[in-house]
């Protein structure tokens, strides 16, 4: 328990200040550390991974909050686009923990580590979007609003990983879309929380477990991760936008090989 304790603690100051500067709401870091350290635990083996996922979403609730709050202050969200994704941002967050639950744990493994991986080679490329072009129409938008939601909902990332490739894709500068990404984490946090806590109810896991949710984990990574998160931020507003991109590519690059590897 005492090991368990101390890598979670540690565990939250990383992923706090990586939340806060890439506005990825830490799950990156937290999912693939999480399985290693459940695992050591002797935790149930079946439940490890989606464990995993759902008490990271928790902790994004947490480390949103307070990332949100020091991105709002420096007036970095685009609130246009925060007002068409936020619903459909939700919905698809909701609908993941019920998809989540009945998949196999190598393919929600292995779904996820490719995902990131793909994005990692997108955003570590010298790749450069199409100056002209833009966020497209209500259709369009729904749409990627749905999509970033059921994706981060299954992975357990809080969004930013899908939604900040996606804004950049169509010319959101860099420190915007990580701003932007960190006010959406909140309510796709949240709703994607409460999905695992109701697809998982009546499931005997353990005895700290609500749902999905491993609670020990939760509280000892959230409370690290809200002391942390502003200092990311404030070194998002620091370092150049194609040093911020590198850094977002490489961190997803090692957690993708990472976890590609242990699921074989």
């Amino acid at each position: 328990m005492l090991e368990m304790i101390i890598a979670c603690s540690v565990l939250g100051i990383v992923a706090g200040v990586l939340a806060g500067m890439l506005g990825i709401g830490g799950g990156v870091v937290i999912v693939p550390a999480l399985v290693i350290i459940l695992t050591s635990q002797a935790f149930p083996a079946e439940f490890v991974v989606i464990s995993a996922v759902a008490t990271s979403l928790c902790t994004i609730i947490f480390t949103s909050i307070s990332a949100a709050r020091a991105q709002i202050k420096r007036k970095a969200v685009d609130w246009t686009i925060f007002k068409r994704w936020a619903l459909l941002v939700v919905i698809g967050s909701f609908v993941s923990g019920f998809i989540a639950g009945r998949l196999p744990p190598v393919v929600l493994e292995m779904g996820i580590a490719c995902f990131l991986l793909i994005v990692s080679i997108i955003m570590l490329s010298r790749w450069v979007p199409n100056p002209s072009r833009s966020m497209p129409g209500p259709v369009g938008t729904s749409f990627l609003g749905l999509f970033s939601g059921t994706l981060s909902g299954l992975a357990g990332i809080g969004g930013g990983n899908v939604m900040v490739p996606l804004m950049v894709f169509f010319n959101v500068p860099m420190q915007r879309a990580v701003a932007t990404s960190s006010a959406l984490g909140l309510p796709l946090a949240l709703v994607g929380t409460i999905g695992y806590v109701i697809s998982g109810w009546g499931t005997q896991i353990t005895e700290w477990s609500l749902g999905y949710v491993y609670l020990p984990a939760a509280a000892l990574i959230a409370g690290f991760t809200v002391i942390t998160a502003p200092l990311g931020v404030a070194l998002s507003h620091r370092i150049p936008a194609p040093t911020l991109k590198r850094c977002f590519g490489a961190l997803l690059f090692l957690v993708a090989a990472r976890m590609l590897v242990t699921s074989f």
